[in-house]
């Protein structure tokens, strides 16, 4: 049995600001970010879809990488697939080529174009106008490459984008030295394998995304004064961070009450925040914030940001991100 077409609206993209290349794309599909999007730092990316050819992914690149242009990449794609005709794809390279192909037996409507840096396409689509409105977001859109995919596919879907309905999207962005502490280039790589809103669950994904990976930088700290230490120490004791104010003198089990506590569960190397009680088990008692010791404070906002995956914002000493207590704030208030 032949496997079903991947009826997707996508767009690929590269910005020169950055580095950024990637791939944006929404189907009718399960898991279509496993299909769809190929991309590699320095070189471009490919959405190969409808009838799609996962070869072209790498295949393309490979060429790409070789010094072929977007468009010479995808000739030699297509002139060598007897099945070109169900076949629909769209490169971008990092020389500033962009090129697509709709087969002229994909499923209508199916189409696509090109526009600095970008190539949008589709199949099976309501119209001609979801791959216009695409191109129109993406040009008009500023910021990061990723948030101007992301709103080429709201548009996408706006103009009705796949006529069968919604499953899945993805989004994939790679950045040279972009991924996780610098070690790789993968920037972003979010899946919406099977939901009834995958662009909106993609961009909450996004958002969750940054909250976690993106570093801060010195203007996103503020300072720690009295007050709002005594809010933060409430708010720990609330999640079980901080004992109340019957055992404030001693730690909690897992070393978030006292001095070094998260550093040792690192050094140890148990999981960060084994040991430390979840938001269920805070303490009913109210915590003495001035018998909190400035050592047993630390302890805990670390270990907080370390159980919560807030590596990459640990806070200098007598500071916090703004994002990280936007975030313990909306915590606690739960």
């Amino acid at each position: 049995m032949a496997p079903a077409p991947v009826a997707t609206f996508s767009i690929v993209a590269y910005d020169p600001a950055t580095g950024d290349v990637g791939v944006a794309v929404a189907s009718k599909f399960l898991a279509v970010g496993s299909v769809v999007p190929w991309v590699k730092a320095g070189v471009g990316a490919v959405a190969t879809q409808a009838w799609a050819n996962p070869q072209y992914g790498p295949e393309g690149l490979r060429l790409i990488a070789e010094g072929k242009s977007a468009e010479e990449a995808l000739a030699a794609l297509v002139a060598g697939d007897e099945r070109r005709a169900v076949r629909q794809v769209g490169l971008v390279d990092v020389r500033g080529g962009a090129a697509t192909y709709t087969g002229e037996a994909c499923t209508p409507w199916a189409g696509g174009r090109t526009g600095r840096h970008y190539a949008v396409q589709g199949n099976i689509l309501t119209g001609p106008e979801v791959i216009e409105r695409m191109a129109a977001a993406f040009e008009r859109t500023d910021g990061e490459l990723a948030e101007r995919l992301l709103r080429a596919l709201w548009a996408g879907e706006a103009a009705g984008g796949d006529a069968r309905g919604k499953q899945s999207a993805a989004l994939v962005v790679e950045r040279p030295g972009g991924g996780y502490d610098g070690l790789s280039d993968r920037y972003l790589d979010l899946r919406v394998d099977d939901h009834p809103e995958p662009v909106r669950e993609l961009e909450r994904l996004l958002r969750l995304h940054r909250l976690v990976f993106q570093r801060p930088g010195a203007e996103d700290f503020v300072t720690i004064d009295a007050a709002l230490r005594t809010e933060l120490v409430r708010a720990l004791a609330r999640l079980g961070y901080l004992p109340s104010r019957e055992d404030s003198g001693t730690a909690r089990p897992g070393g978030a009450g006292g001095e070094g506590g998260a550093e040792e569960a690192v050094g140890s190397g148990r999981r960060l925040g084994a040991g430390v009680p979840s938001p269920g088990d805070a303490p009913e008692a109210p915590v003495d914030p001035a018998a909190v010791t400035e050592a047993a404070f630390r302890a805990a906002l670390q270990a907080f940001h370390l159980r919560e995956n807030f590596e990459m914002r640990l806070p200098p000493e007598g500071k916090i991100d703004r994002a990280v207590l936007a975030y313990l704030r909306e915590r606690a208030a739960r």
